[in-house]
C-alpha cells in the first residue's frame, strides 16, 4: 500500500482535533491531579499519621502493583454497578491521575528526604509553624530537586493516553483506528498519530534533560 498524501491531508484536521480535545486535555488534567494527590500522599507518609499513613502506603503499593488498564476498567465498568457513573473522559483523567499520583508520591518523598537535616533542625530551633516550614522551606527545595523526574512521568502519562480508547474516550489513536476501519487504510492515520505523539513528546523529553542538567549544576 502506497502513501496517499491527499488522504493524509484530509484526515489530519480530525486527528489534530482528537489530539487537542482529548489526548492533551487528559494528559494535562491527569498530571495536575496526580501532582496534587501525590504531594498529599507524600506528606501523609512523611508525617507518619497513625492509621492514615499505613493505609496510604498500602494504597500506593496496590496501585503501583496493578496495571493501569485494569484500574481504568474498574472505574468505568465496575463503579456503575454500585451507583457511581462517570463520563469516559472524567474516568480517564481520574484513572491516570490516581495511578501516576502513586509514582509522584515516591518522587516527592525522595525529594523531601533529600532536604538537608540541618534545614529541619533550623526550622525547629526557630519555632516555625509546621505549615510555614513545609510551604517556605521544605517543599520549595524538594520540588526543585525532583522536577525533572516529575516531568518524565508526565511524558510517560502522555504516551499512555491511548489506553483511554478502551473506555470509549475518542482520543487520537481511537480516531486513527476508526478512520482506518472506515476507509480501509490504516497506513496514513496510524502513522500520522505516531508522528504527532513524537512531535509532542520528543521536544518535551529534550527539555526535561536540559532542565535536569541545569538543576544538577545549579
Amino acid at each position: 500500500m502506497s502513501w496517499d498524501w491527499n488522504f493524509a491531508l484530509d484526515i489530519l484536521p480530525t486527528l489534530l482535533y482528537a489530539f487537542f480535545r482529548y489526548t492533551l486535555v487528559a494528559t494535562i488534567l491527569g498530571s495536575l491531579l496526580g501532582a496534587v494527590l501525590g504531594l498529599i500522599f507524600a506528606i501523609i507518609r512523611r508525617a507518619e499519621v497513625p492509621v492514615l499513613s499505613p493505609l496510604t502506603h498500602a494504597f500506593i503499593e496496590f496501585v503501583r502493583s496493578t496495571p493501569l488498564l485494569v484500574q481504568l476498567f474498574f472505574l468505568f465498568y465496575v463503579l456503575p454497578l454500585v451507583g457511581i457513573t462517570l463520563g469516559p473522559l472524567t474516568t480517564g483523567v481520574i484513572g491516570l491521575g490516581v495511578h501516576y499520583a502513586c509514582y509522584y508520591a515516591e518522587v516527592y518523598r525522595a525529594g523531601i528526604d533529600g532536604v538537608p537535616k540541618g534545614q529541619w533542625e533550623a526550622c525547629t530551633a526557630l519555632s516555625m509553624p509546621t505549615r510555614y516550614q513545609w510551604q517556605h522551606v521544605v517543599l520549595p527545595q524538594a520540588i526543585r530537586n525532583v522536577l525533572p523526574s516529575l516531568g518524565n512521568y508526565v511524558i510517560s502519562m502522555f504516551k499512555e493516553t491511548p489506553f483511554l480508547f478502551l473506555i470509549a474516550v475518542p482520543e487520537m489513536v481511537q480516531e486513527a483506528i476508526s478512520i482506518g476501519g472506515r476507509d480501509f487504510r490504516y497506513l496514513e492515520p496510524v502513522t500520522i498519530a505516531g508522528l504527532i505523539f513524537l512531535a509532542a513528546s520528543y521536544p518535551s523529553a529534550v527539555a526535561m534533560r536540559k532542565l535536569e542538567k541545569r538543576l544538577g549544576h545549579a
